[in-house]
């Protein structure tokens, strides 16, 4: 079993998690904790910008939706007329300085994650471990608007509204902190944000009242891409048929499920999140079709072969949280305007 695997099985299945990370837990929230209060009580600096800040991000590890979220929030801004960027860690790829991001870029360098934003989006991009820089390059490049992908516990950048998303189905797993659990901080932080959305799962979380008023979202997805000629075809046109399933993400479960869902039989092939794939790990000895996700998708231009394919994702909203979402941004964003 591997250690991924294995902290799965300790975080969301019920598997006792050995003594001694216990410990390692506590000195992890007592650290992180000082860390917050250090930026709260400005022992440690951050940087406003001369724009609003919006945070996406989450309270665990492993992927919620947030980057489909940020996609989404990205071209509704832009369609109300403000000139949004996007900020983003970068995660795998190797530039270590603050960068704009073109959609012709090498994922190896800027990561899969920025490349995906900057082709479904449409509007700047900018990576860097340092957020404030990255975010200033934005501004330089004509954004009034800075939305920052997976930036919640980033507090050298501040922000102006903060939304979190929660896996509906994994939600917080055991409920501890890394590395006994797959918190990153404890459940009562969502109460200090601005919103909260969940992403699939059962509709009623009754179990857990730090989700009442949480907005619902969930994706879907209609079309399967070909990678090598760019052709789209309906995603059920592979329902009755077994394929090949690819998933680099944070939750590969999730798009094996999504495939599932539509009649599709999955043959599971789930890989580290942000993992380089190279022609081994897209190549099996039949003649089966392959679907991948958006993200590896972008890795993935060079090696691809006809029967190799993509399923982007769209986000969709239950009815009358997308609307209560842009409003509760857009009065952030005037909160800040009237603070000058």
């Amino acid at each position: 079993m591997s250690i991924q695997s294995r902290l799965n099985a300790i975080w969301y299945e019920g598997a006792s998690p050995p003594w001694w990370l216990l410990p390692l837990s506590s000195v992890y929230g007592a650290v992180s904790r000082l860390r917050r209060f250090a930026y709260a009580t400005h022992l440690r600096r951050s940087t406003r910008l001369a724009c609003p800040v919006i945070v996406i991000g989450n309270v665990s590890v492993g992927g919620t939706g947030k980057t489909p979220l940020v996609c989404w929030l990205a071209v509704r801004l832009a369609d109300l007329g403000f000139r949004p960027g996007v900020v983003t860690r970068g995660y795998g790829g190797s530039s270590r300085r603050a960068r704009l991001v073109q959609a012709s870029d090498d994922p190896g360098s800027v990561g899969d994650e920025a490349l995906v934003l900057a082709r479904r989006t449409r509007v700047p991009i900018a990576v860097g471990r340092d957020r404030p820089a990255a975010a200033q390059l934005l501004i330089n490049a004509g954004c009034d608007l800075i939305v920052s992908d997976d930036g919640l516990q980033h507090y050298a950048l501040a922000r102006d509204c903060e939304i979190i998303v929660v896996d509906g189905e994994r939600r917080f797993g055991n409920g501890r902190l890394l590395p006994a659990g797959p918190l990153r901080e404890a459940r009562a932080r969502l109460k200090d944000a601005d919103a909260v959305v969940i992403n699939g799962g059962p509709t009623v979380i009754a179990a857990h009242v730090s989700l009442a008023g949480a907005l619902r979202m969930r994706l879907e997805a209609a079309s399967a891409i070909a990678l090598k000629y760019g052709t789209a075809k309906p995603l059920n046109e592979f329902s009755g048929r077994s394929v090949h399933a690819v998933a680099a993400i944070g939750n590969p479960q999730r798009f094996f499920n999504l495939l599932q869902s539509l009649g599709i039989h999955v043959i599971a092939h789930a890989l580290p999140d942000h993992a380089r794939l190279t022609v081994e790990d897209i190549s099996f000895a039949d003649d089966l079709a392959v679907l991948m996700t958006e993200k590896d998708a972008v890795k993935c231009g060079e090696i691809a072969g006809p029967h190799h394919w993509y399923v982007p994702v769209s986000v969709v909203f239950d009815e009358g949280d997308l609307e209560a979402l842009q409003s509760i941004v857009v009065q952030c964003i005037g909160k800040r305007a009237g603070r000058g």
